[in-house]
Formats: structure tokens, C-alpha cells, sequence
């Protein structure tokens, strides 16, 4: 298949199945609202070593937020509910109980996790609950005034792993390609890109030589090792940039991934993208198998 003069190799992205939480994160203003945002997606690229994955999803007027002030809608995944409900706790504690301002909202309907069940504890008895419906929510006394906190979110089954690689004749020419997808991929619900950027150079395979380690360096796909492994690349690759998607449900990342292979395909040829195509581990890693040429037909 060729997209305005592109590759599309006839292969499928692998993923797996991971439980997240959406949550909602409000401030005075844009400015304290996206602090807040920002130390909350910290260190959450991979839940190989951060335990978690974590993006910004998108942003909220006023209108749109139980408080009625600027506000984040932020997604979070792990790989278990146990998982997502410690992560979520220690970031919500962490990084928005200590920004100025802020306030925290369940944004998901589903099996409830806690929220600020355990951290009103930091209101050291002086904390008040307020139940409004069946939603409870606590005010914690704070030198700013007080933080508001919902005591619950609800965690639901999601997907994560997506992915699509853009093989490009320079790093130059496959980063702005790459650019491209993000921002089409952004205005997009239910999804995250959660590397930096939304971007990821270093794509991984299953294992390694080394035994201790449970994911390595896709050798296949480095252009500087095309003459010593078992090379996916053309002598023209010279770069190489993957973008990783998780989503609420596979129909989600599946949207997703064909806005952003849309995104770049529109581009044409002459912009240096030759090919994309995707990573899997031959059906092993999870039940999600998003093929390309079906995704983009």
C-alpha cells in the first residue's frame, strides 16, 4: 500500500491490555493548572521503569469543569488496578495537593480507586467531607485556603502500546513528520502519546542479551547498525521516530493512529517519510493486533 507516495508496510502494532483513570485538575489559573499538569505526567513514559504512563489529554474552559476554572483532563495507565490507584495516589499527593491553587476531580465513571480517601489525612483532623449526590468530596486546609479533592475516580479497562514508526531520509525531516501526527493526534478523546513530545526515539524489542533486562534497543530498525544485525532499513533510512498511543479502548487508538499516519502522509514523499510501519513481537506481547493497511483503509 502507498499513501501520496508513502510505504505503508503490511504489518501490525502489538498491545496489551492496562487499566486507567482519567482525572480532572483545576486552578486559578492557565498558568498554576499547567504546573500542576506537568509535575503530574512527570516520569511517566513507560511503565517499564516509571510504572506508570501519564499524559495530558487535553485542555478545559471554564465551563467544562465541576469548579468552573481552568482546567486538565489528564489520563493515566498502569498495568494493574492495584498499580494505577498507589500511582495515582502518590501523584495527586505530590504534585497537585503542593500546587498553589489547585483543586482535583474525578473525570471517569467506572470501578472506583481512591483519589483523596487517604491523602485528606494530610489535613491532620482539621479536613471536612462534603457529599454532594453520591460523590464525596474533601476540603483540606492548606496555607493558599483549602484543597479540594474528590475522594474517588473511576478506573476502566484500556489498551496500551499502539504504535506506528516513521522511517525518514533524516532525523530533520522525521521529526517534523513526526510533529505533524502529534498535533493531529492530539485533538483526538480518550487517547495519550505519552513519551516526550509524544515521540520516542529509542523503540525497544522484547528482551535482551542481557538477562536481567526485560526490553532492549530495536536493533532492527537503528540505521547505525544496519550492517551488523538483521536490518529492517533501506540504505536512504537515516532516521528513525516511533510514536507510542495508549487509549481508552482499542477503537480509540485505532483513531488515533490513522489521524497521525494521515497527518504525515499528507506530507507526500518529498517531505523525506518513505515508510511507516509498526512494532510487534510476533503476536506474543498482547492480544491487540492494529494492522496497518486496515487501520488505513
Amino acid at each position: 500500500m502507498k499513501l501520496n507516495g508513502i510505504d505503508i508496510d503490511d504489518t501490525f502494532a502489538e498491545a496489551f491490555d492496562m487499566s486507567a483513570t482519567r482525572i480532572i485538575v483545576t486552578a486559578l489559573n492557565d498558568t498554576w493548572v499547567m504546573h500542576a499538569a506537568r509535575s503530574v505526567t512527570g516520569f511517566a513514559t513507560s511503565v517499564i521503569g516509571c510504572g506508570v504512563e501519564a499524559g495530558i489529554e487535553r485542555t478545559l474552559a471554564p465551563a467544562q469543569t465541576p469548579d468552573g476554572r481552568p482546567g486538565v483532563a489528564i489520563l493515566l495507565f498502569a498495568m494493574s488496578r492495584d498499580a494505577l490507584a498507589k500511582h495515582v495516589e502518590k501523584r495527586v499527593g505530590q504534585c497537585v495537593l503542593t500546587t498553589p491553587s489547585s483543586a482535583v476531580f474525578s473525570g471517569l465513571d467506572g470501578e472506583p480507586i481512591d483519589l483523596g480517601r487517604n491523602i485528606r489525612y494530610f489535613g491532620d483532623g482539621f479536613q471536612i467531607s462534603k457529599l454532594i449526590g453520591e460523590r464525596r468530596f474533601w476540603r483540606i486546609p492548606v496555607m493558599d485556603g483549602e484543597f479540594i479533592c474528590e475522594e474517588t475516580t473511576g478506573r476502566v479497562k484500556a489498551v496500551g502500546g499502539g504504535n506506528f514508526l516513521i522511517l525518514s531520509t533524516s532525523l530533520e525531516q522525521a521529526l517534523s513528520a513526526s510533529e505533524a501526527a502529534i498535533t493531529a493526534m492530539s485533538k483526538l478523546g480518550n487517547v495519550i502519546m505519552p513519551f516526550p513530545g509524544g515521540i520516542v526515539r529509542s523503540g525497544s524489542k522484547v528482551g535482551s542479551k542481557y538477562p536481567k533486562l526485560m526490553a532492549s534497543t530495536n536493533d532492527a530498525f537503528c540505521p547505525t547498525l544496519r550492517g551488523v544485525t538483521n536490518s529492517q532499513l533501506s540504505d536512504e533510512i537515516r532516521a528513525v521516530l516511533e510514536i507510542v498511543v495508549n487509549g481508552l479502548t482499542a477503537a480509540d487508538i485505532a483513531r488515533a493512529m490513522r489521524a497521525g499516519i494521515e497527518a504525515i502522509c499528507a506530507l507526500g514523499a518529498d517531505a523525506g517519510v518513505k515508510r511507516i510501519s509498526a512494532g510487534n513481537y510476533g503476536g506474543k506481547l498482547g492480544p491487540h493486533h492494529f494492522h496497518l493497511r486496515e487501520i488505513m483503509t
